[in-house]
């Protein structure tokens, strides 16, 4: 079974993502594009808020074991101004990146830390805001080149990664699922395949063997089942793609119930 990404590789690719979105940003036409996958938004605001969440974050981290975020850094990221001029703006986020690297370097991956994640299958740790980080940021470049018009599929190693962070983080919850329980395949093209079980339980998922010419698949243990490659399965998971976009089994209404589950607590 793969294992996860080590912390080393987390780092770098937090800092790889930020280079190619920084890239993005300096060669688009004008900061005022808008972000089509982010309603309302520009690219500057999307500059805005990446960078802005780096700051937060390393100063999450920073702070170490806590129940809540520290409130300098809550007050810091309402109050956040940043540079209106291009040079200087990108010069401002890559900064940002490198306090949120320089903290999780001092930290270490089993340093803990606040998340908004308690109650899921990831830890509450600066590994766990590493692995989620790198998400973020590369979902953040997706959306910068869709609105400069050339969206680029998100790197395979970091794809794999990120379906089973967001199953991890986003999905996994103790609150009762509230519909006949039932399972979600998501199989990537890679390689990789997870389950996602919805019950009176809550959300957990499981890795499971892909499926295979061979062996096919067991329709019946999973209400629905969705096929892509890694990258086409974070983007839906992240909803900048939709269903439509892959290939589905069984009943896929129960994808759209799965989107619309707002749990009590997570």
């Amino acid at each position: 079974m793969e294992k996860n990404l080590e912390f080393p590789d987390l780092l770098r690719l937090i800092d790889e993502r930020s280079i190619a979105f920084r890239a993005v940003v300096a060669a688009a036409p004008g900061l005022d594009a808008q972000v089509p996958t982010c309603p309302g938004w520009t690219l500057f605001d999307l500059v805005k808020h990446l960078g802005g969440g780096d700051r937060f974050w390393a100063a999450i981290v920073g702070a170490g074991p806590a129940d809540a975020p520290p409130a300098e850094a809550v007050a810091a990221r309402a109050a956040l101004e940043v540079p209106q001029e291009r040079e200087a703006l990108l010069a401002w986020l890559d900064a940002s990146t490198q306090l949120l690297l320089g903290a999780l370097r001092a930290a270490g991956p089993e340093s803990g830390c606040w998340t908004w994640w308690p109650a899921s299958q990831s830890p509450q740790t600066a590994g766990g805001t590493a692995r989620h980080r790198v998400q973020e940021t590369a979902v953040h470049t997706y959306d910068a080149q869709l609105a400069c018009g050339a969206p680029q599929p998100l790197p395979v190693e970091l794809a794999l990664d990120g379906v089973e962070e967001f199953l991890f983080t986003v999905c996994a919850t103790p609150s009762a699922w509230p519909h006949k329980p039932t399972a979600f395949d998501f199989h990537a093209a890679e390689g990789r395949s997870w389950r996602l079980t919805v019950d009176g339980d809550g959300a957990r998922t499981t890795r499971i063997p892909a499926p295979t010419a061979a062996s096919g698949e067991d329709s019946d243990a999973a209400g629905a089942s969705v096929h892509g490659t890694a990258s086409e399965l974070v983007l839906y998971l992240y909803d900048r793609i939709q269903a439509d976009s892959l290939h589905v089994d069984g009943d896929a209404g129960l994808l759209d119930l799965l989107r619309a589950w707002e749990p009590e607590e997570k």
